[in-house]
């Protein structure tokens, strides 16, 4: 194993262990937001289901379009350690100034912007898996709106009849559980990611034969950093998806994870790298639409579809950068 192939696991961990603590306001917002959970409860309980996930999600289709969408003859391990050092920045960017952007699509922007780089033309790129990648920038959080909105229309005729104050502390503890699910889905699609980066660098320098026979150890590392992440909490973010966006009640609660959480495990099953980040916002307004448009604050939500349609081209951008700098060197 080589030098610059453990910088790359080095980093691809940290940036899991980012991943994790900037995307940790997905999976705990709407539970702290409503009481359900202290922040400190919170993060214990998204990061503990963010490594169960290890266990459920196996097949490792999410890993494998991440790694594949730029074509494997270009890819190298200076490729991959600019993709990972371009996400890592612009995360802790995002982080700082509490913007929820995606974890997903900032690892997959610089990916291409490094592989660009280093050939100097887009045919580089798989289009098929950038396309799908890129369509559910919009969709996922679209097809989160809905579920969210139906969804809640559903389970407020259901308990139309329900004493306010017992179905609440229902709902509380009903909470518990879909935000457990959401953040099995988050575990299992976001983890995904650096794995399939760390495999694909593993495989340039024919240590394995292909994402297939990644080491057990791979997986096992990658959620565990996350989980660790999650546990630390970005704070800064988890005001911007809990109260910014609309008031949330433990009903809502439970219908935008339950919709997120569907959303994402139906994506991890065709392969597809989401943004949990988009996909729980998005769930979040539909909950919200629910009560009247007015409830949603739409000068927020605007903000965060700049944030997130610039993430890809922007961390392309600043990869080429980094790549351009690693050949000086290296």
């Amino acid at each position: 194993m080589t030098s610059l192939l453990i910088v790359i696991i080095i980093f691809g961990l940290i940036f899991d262990f980012i991943n994790g603590f900037h995307d940790s306001a997905n999976s705990i917002a709407t539970i702290v937001s409503t009481k359900v959970l202290t922040p400190f409860q919170a993060v214990l309980w998204a990061g503990l289901f963010n490594f169960v996930a290890f266990f459920i999600f196996r097949d490792h289709k999410v890993a494998n379009t991440v790694a594949s969408i730029v074509h494997k003859e270009y890819a190298d391990l200076h490729i991959v350690i600019a993709g990972l050092l371009a996400a890592i920045c612009w995360n802790l960017l995002t982080w700082w100034f509490g913007i929820p952007s995606s974890s997903s699509h900032t690892l997959i922007g610089g990916f291409i912007g490094a592989a660009i780089a280093k050939v100097g033309s887009f045919d580089v790129i798989v289009y098929k898996n950038l396309i799908k990648t890129v369509s559910f920038i919009f969709l996922s959080p679209l097809i989160g709106m809905i579920l969210a909105f139906f969804i809640t229309l559903l389970v407020v005729w259901i308990s139309r009849k329900s004493q306010p104050f017992k179905a609440d502390r229902w709902f509380k503890r009903l909470q518990l559980v879909t935000s457990a699910i959401f953040s099995i889905g988050h575990g299992g699609n976001d983890a995904q990611k650096t794995m399939g980066l760390i495999a694909l660098a593993m495989t340039t320098e024919k240590l394995i034969p292909g994402i297939k026979a990644m080491p057990f150890w791979v997986p096992l590392t990658c959620y565990i950093a996350m989980g660790f992440g999650t546990m630390f909490g970005g704070w800064r973010i988890v005001k911007t998806m809990g109260t910014r966006i609309t008031k949330v009640t433990p009903l809502e609660g439970v219908c935008a994870e339950t919709a997120a959480a569907s959303t994402l495990i139906f994506t991890e099953l065709f392969g597809i790298p989401v943004s949990t980040t988009h996909t729980i916002a998005g769930s979040i307004i539909g909950v919200g639409s629910t009560k009247r448009l007015s409830a949603v604050r739409w000068g927020v939500t605007i903000n965060l579809l700049w944030a997130w349609v610039l993430t890809i081209p922007v961390s392309a951008l600043l990869s080429a950068g980094i790549y351009s700098l690693l050949r000086l060197f290296f």
